[in-house]
C-alpha cells in the first residue's frame, strides 16, 4: 500500500490559510490590546516591550489592529464569496436553463458588467451604497457575480441536453427537480476553484478600496487602511506600512497556493495530466 503524497502548495496554502482563519478567529474575542484605545504617551512607539509590533501614530497596539483587521477581512471575504456565489448559481442555472429572449437579454446585461474591472464596478457602486462594511460586501458581491453566472450557465448548457438528464425528464420529473438533483451538483467543482481564487481577490479589492478610503471607516482596523494611515510616517515608523502590507502579501500567497491545489484535485485534465 503506497502513502499518499499532499502536494506541497496544498500544504503550504493550508497551512497560511489555517493561520490567517485562526488569528480571524482569535481576533474576534480577545486581542492583547483594545485595537481602538488611544493612547499617546504610546505614540509611535517601535516594536518591542509591551508592544510586539509597535505602535501608530494615535498609540494604538499594531498587534491588535492587525488581528482585528483578520477578522474583518476574512469576514467581509467569506460574505462577499457566499453572495457572490449564491446570486451568480441562481441566475445562471436561470438562463442555462430557460434559454430564449430570458437567457439573451440576462447574458447581454452580464457580459455588459463583465467588461468592467470588478474593482472599477465596485467603486461605482459604492458610491451608490456609501462606503461601509456592508455596502463593500454588497459592492463587490455584485462586482464577482457575473463571473460566476458565466460559468454556471456554461455548466448548465453543457449539460441541459445530456442523456442523464433527459432521462429525468422521461420520468416525469419537473425542471426545478432535474435541476436541483442532476445539474447543479455538477457545478460545485468549477464554483470550489472560483470561489478559492475569489476568496483572494475580495481580499485584494477591499484592502485597495480602503487604502483609496472607500472601505470600512476608521477607526475600525482593517489592513487596508493601516496600510493606508501609515503613508504620512514612512521616515518614522516604516514597520506601520510594512506589517499590513506583508499580511495582505502572505494573505494572497496561501490563497494562490490553495487555490492551485484545488484546481489540479478538480479539474479532470490536470488529474489525467498526473
Amino acid at each position: 500500500m503506497t502513502k499518499r503524497k499532499f502536494p506541497a502548495n496544498a500544504v503550504i496554502g493550508c497551512a497560511i490559510v489555517g493561520m490567517i482563519v485562526l488569528i480571524a478567529l482569535i481576533g474576534s474575542v480577545w486581542t492583547p490590546h483594545d485595537p481602538l484605545r488611544i493612547n499617546f504617551a504610546a505614540r509611535l512607539k517601535p516594536p518591542g516591550g509591551e508592544f510586539w509590533l509597535g505602535t501608530d501614530e494615535f498609540g494604538r497596539d499594531v498587534l491588535s489592529r492587525l488581528m482585528a483587521g483578520a477578522t474583518s477581512s476574512v469576514w467581509i471575504s467569506l460574505t462577499t464569496v457566499a453572495l457572490a456565489i449564491i446570486a451568480g448559481t441562481i441566475i445562471g442555472a436561470i438562463t442555462g436553463f430557460a434559454r430564449g429572449w430570458t437567457d439573451r437579454v440576462i447574458m447581454a446585461f452580464n457580459n455588459a458588467l463583465l467588461a468592467f474591472p470588478g474593482l472599477l464596478l465596485a467603486l461605482g457602486l459604492l458610491a451608490i451604497v456609501g462606503a461601509n462594511k456592508y455596502g463593500i460586501i454588497l459592492a463587490l458581491g455584485l462586482a464577482y457575480t457575473p463571473s460566476v453566472t458565466r460559468i454556471v450557465r456554461g455548466t448548465v448548457l453543457s449539460l441541459r441536453e445530456r442523456e442523464f438528464i433527459e432521462s429525468s425528464r422521461v420520468l416525469g420529473n419537473s425542471e426545478a427537480y432535474t435541476m436541483f438533483r442532476h445539474v447543479l451538483p455538477n457545478c460545485v467543482a468549477p464554483l470550489t476553484v472560483l470561489a478559492t481564487s475569489m476568496f483572494g481577490w475580495v481580499i485584494l479589492s477591499e484592502s485597495a478600496l480602503s487604502f483609496l478610503g472607500l472601505g470600512v471607516p476608521p477607526p475600525a482596523p482593517t489592513w487596508g487602511n493601516m496600510l493606508a494611515s501609515a503613508r504620512p510616517f514612512l521616515a518614522q515608523a516604516i514597520y506601520l506600512s510594512i506589517l499590513p502590507g506583508v499580511c495582505i502579501a502572505v494573505a494572497l500567497l496561501g490563497i494562490n497556493l490553495l487555490g492551485d491545489a484545488v484546481r489540479d484535485r478538480l479539474d479532470p485534465r490536470m488529474r489525467s495530466a498526473t
